[in-house]
């Protein structure tokens, strides 16, 4: 008898239609995370630099315990969650991708202090492995000094996060490692590793994860977690299947944008209605935006391939009247009804990002 499929066979065949990643040229861009939805990579960041800015000015007052994060659903060091149920456990939660790596190899560092440039953070944390050192816009600020306080860690081999990670000091959910500079000895600096678990979470495996009942989450966080994500979504629109953070295909880094999948029409239309969401999750409090997820291999909802040459379709129309994929001569057609003159057709561009445009008649 044929086995069910497993919650992780069902992402993965959704990954199938959600990850469309942009494959860089070289290694320099990868190091930079792509723009979304026009807002700049300096918006995109503002979570790490505050946390970065506040860094600056701590001061260290003593180890505690490690605490849980999230919504009652923390996740240990150790790389797992709290299975509460079968339905809530995410489907990597056993904290190992399938090459057995674990974390990412690109590792924010917040709180450095003012005079320590390039040469210093390298020669600080060398000794965990090979590495190399970036911030945004490195490259055209030709600066040696991190401008905001903060810089990325790009390691070359993943084990060496983990000896990172061994070698900080635990205060409640953070992580913290001494750096000195010309004028600063010892100063605690926050280590933030992207654990590649949360990257995915379902909430319900019971569920179809349907592709068109799935948003695009522009602007998120680079710090939230998928669970956080799903927990805030279900909050407010109720039900959230799944959760997914899109990362970056070599680093596997966040890139700052999600996607949500609804196990339902009347979620999935409140949260395009919406248009903006306010993602409140401990210091995370940032507005961003949610779009219809596009598509670029549908055939049109009208002629089924009939009127264009069996292409598939350009255009969504993310109205909630439509709410269809259609080819050039069918949007033209029932665009021109009225009352769906003004109907504005999005096109998937780039990595995951639709985009608005205006059809010309």
């Amino acid at each position: 008898m044929a086995n069910n499929p497993s919650p992780l066979d069902s992402m993965r065949n959704l990954e199938l239609y959600l990850n469309d990643y942009i494959r860089p040229d070289q290694i320099d861009s990868q190091m930079k995370a792509p723009l979304m939805y026009g807002i700049d990579e300096t918006q995109q960041i503002m979570f790490d630099e505050t946390t970065a800015m506040n860094m600056q000015g701590m001061g260290y007052n003593g180890m505690g315990g490690v605490t849980s994060m999230g919504f009652g659903l923390g996740m240990g060091l150790d790389g797992t969650y709290p299975i509460l149920s079968p339905s809530r456990a995410s489907p990597r939660s056993q904290g190992s991708a399938d090459n057995g790596e674990r974390f990412s190899r690109k590792v924010f560092v917040g709180g450095l202090p003012p005079d320590i440039d390039e040469e210093e953070i390298t020669a600080s944390f060398r000794h965990f492995g090979p590495l190399v050192v970036d911030w945004p816009h490195k490259a055209e600020s030709k600066s040696y000094f991190p401008p905001k306080g903060y810089a990325f860690l790009l390691f070359q081999d993943e084990s060496s996060v983990q000896k990172l990670i061994d070698a900080c000091i635990q205060d409640e959910d953070k992580l913290y490692l001494c750096v000195s500079s010309p004028t600063i000895k010892d100063k605690p600096v926050q280590i933030r590793p992207w654990r590649l678990s949360d990257a995915d979470f379902v909430l319900d495996a019971t569920l179809p994860l349907d592709p068109r009942k799935t948003v695009f989450v522009g602007g998120v966080p680079r710090p939230l977690k998928a669970v956080e994500l799903a927990m805030i979504m279900d909050r407010l629109y109720g039900g959230v299947c799944y959760a997914g953070i899109d990362t970056d295909p070599e680093l596997r880094y966040p890139k700052g944008a999600g996607r949500v999948a609804f196990s339902n029409q009347q979620s999935y239309i409140a949260a395009i209605s919406a248009r903006f969401v306010q993602l409140q999750h401990q210091d995370i409090d940032k507005r961003v935006e949610v779009k219809p997820y596009v598509l670029d291999d549908q055939m049109c909802d009208e002629c089924q391939g009939a009127r264009c040459g069996g292409k598939f379709a350009p255009f969504f129309c993310a109205n909630v009247t439509c709410l269809q994929y259609y080819c050039e001569h069918c949007w033209a057609a029932i665009h021109s009804r009225a009352g769906r003159e003004f109907h504005k057709p999005l096109v998937k561009e780039g990595a995951d990002r639709p985009r608005t445009i205006h059809f010309r008649w």
